[in-house]
């Protein structure tokens, strides 16, 4: 089934199809209300590590340009974000405390639109796996900042990932890195630079595709989401969210990798994890993650 058969079969059907896209249009106005008035009154050399990454002051006017397109778009959509809201607003309540800041999202998709609104004055970056199907996204929301990437892995080779990662050293949490590191199979390598040099402050794992078994399956973001979030120079906690652990490879990864005690909130199909830097963790050598 293509991708946007896919996205056409969530839709809501009769008097129910319109409430999701006018309620995500809801949550980015009030968004809009809130950074207008932080604008005002922040200090902004106390923002997130967007100030450490990313010269130069915030573009409050193309700010609300895109919070306002935004708004347009879920207003006169028919088409559903493939988060329900309950699941939009866990990710939504943590980026009003954080935002601006750097937002790492894996997939790219009709939903796009609303996490770059949401991260107003930000640095919102999406992977996508399928060139094709960024030229469609971005015919229609162009302001979008999204990299075409390829992943070495298949969600066929789940077991035997696991397996590999517990006796390769490279993959290991003491010695974990991502960037040239060819021997961790599960490690994202050939990424864009931006990838490997930003610290992410929010990183969103909805892709790539995880439904049949040559698909790459969300082993390897998982793995390098945990790798990224200890590897962070700072003082803060990476918050990661992880959708569709209603499956048997998102749930066992994220247990693996993630840790069951980092979980914050569970709400639908989506797990919330607060990740602390390897630095602020007593004891951080070892085999294992968890």
């Amino acid at each position: 089934m293509k991708r946007e058969e896919i996205i056409k079969n969530r839709q809501f059907i009769a008097d129910k199809k319109w409430f999701l896209p006018i309620t995500v249009a809801g949550l980015i106005a009030g968004a809009l209300l809130i950074s207008s008035s932080m604008m005002k009154t922040t200090d902004y050399s106390l923002l997130c590590s967007l100030s450490k990454s990313r010269p130069g002051t915030i573009n409050e006017f193309s700010t609300t340009v895109d919070q306002l397109k935004a708004i347009i778009h879920y207003a006169t959509s028919r088409i559903v974000p493939q988060q329900n809201f309950r699941e939009i607003s866990v990710t939504f309540d943590v980026l009003q405390k954080r935002s601006p800041c750097n937002f790492l999202v894996f997939g790219l998709g009709y939903d796009s639109l609303m996490w770059t609104s949401l991260n107003p004055g930000g640095n919102t970056l999406f992977l996508e796996e399928d060139p094709k199907w960024i030229q469609t996204v971005l015919k229609d929301a162009p302001s979008l900042r999204a990299h075409a990437v390829k992943y070495r892995t298949q969600l066929k080779q789940a077991n035997s990932l696991l397996a590999h990662y517990k006796s390769e050293p490279n993959c290991h949490p003491s010695k974990a890195y991502l960037r040239g590191n060819h021997k961790c199979k599960l490690a994202l390598t050939g990424f864009p630079d931006e990838f490997y040099y930003t610290e992410w402050d929010l990183i969103m794992i909805d892709a790539p595709r995880g439904y049949f078994a040559e698909a790459p399956g969300r082993m390897a973001a998982i793995y390098s989401a945990a790798v990224m979030a200890r590897n962070q120079k700072g003082s803060g906690w990476t918050h990661v969210f992880l959708h569709d652990v209603d499956r048997k490879v998102e749930k066992g990864f994220a247990r693996e990798f993630l840790c069951k005690k980092y979980l914050v909130k569970s709400v639908g199909r989506l797990w919330h994890f607060e990740i602390p830097p390897a630095a602020n963790l007593s004891s951080h050598a070892g085999h294992r993650f968890c």
